[in-house]
């Protein structure tokens, strides 16, 4: 799945009921992730993680749903599991596991690595991981092998960025950014202009070439 392209409106069997893709997620940024198997012990970090996090995904407006090549009913059982693990689930398990048997969507979806492609007896999906826009289309992805699970502060920290740059398109987020520091302003803002745009002060860098390029602020 290249950047930008549009997630497919595909029909799928949760653990919520079936779904339609494109209705489930309506007008709300998604997470959508893949786990090799389940009754796994990175898998079930993994889930159960995220699931702890679930008010950090409700309060920047983004539905969560899990996908791998299992079946229905291993799906839920495994949510118990997943729940006795890590003790600090509030409540029911909180966000729905798509149920892919046939590895269909994972093909469509791109989430089966080189090696195991056209392996379709013992293909299992990669640690998949898709940040979906509210107009369907694929804003960030991350590849993880089987071996190494997912940060999910990570996970909150670039859907923070996504989000922040949407609503100002005159800056991006530097190398290690996390929330209330520093943000680079594009190199196409005119001088001239950044008094307007921030007016509590923006921090020029001196650079050897004598470009003006490096600018910061944290009037955002």
């Amino acid at each position: 799945m290249r950047l930008g392209a549009t997630i497919p409106n595909f029909t799928a069997n949760t653990t919520r009921g079936s779904i339609k893709f494109h209705e489930w997620q309506g007008n709300s940024w998604c997470l959508l992730f893949s786990h090799p198997a389940d009754f796994t012990p990175v898998c079930t970090t993994e889930l159960g993680r995220i699931a702890v996090h679930d008010h950090e995904f409700k309060k920047r407006g983004v539905k969560v749903i899990a996908h791998s090549c299992d079946k229905l009913k291993s799906h839920s059982d495994w949510v118990a599991d997943i729940k006795s693990y890590c003790h600090d689930i509030p409540g029911d398990f909180p966000y729905p596991i798509i149920a892919d048997e046939t590895r269909e969507l994972a093909v469509k979806l791109d989430m089966i690595d080189e090696d195991n492609k056209a392996n379709e007896a013992e293909a299992m999906t990669v640690r998949a991981l898709y940040i979906i826009g509210p107009d369907h289309k694929l804003r960030l992805s991350m590849l993880y092998p089987a071996s190494t699970g997912r940060n999910v502060d990570e996970i909150l920290r670039v859907i923070d960025s996504l989000q922040l740059t949407d609503r100002l398109k005159v800056i991006a987020t530097p190398a290690n950014w996390t929330p209330g520091t520093k943000v680079m302003i594009l190199p196409h803002v005119k001088d001239e202009d950044l008094p307007k745009l921030f007016p509590k002060g923006v921090d020029k860098v001196t650079m050897p070439s004598g470009i003006s390029y490096v600018r910061t602020t944290t009037d955002y």
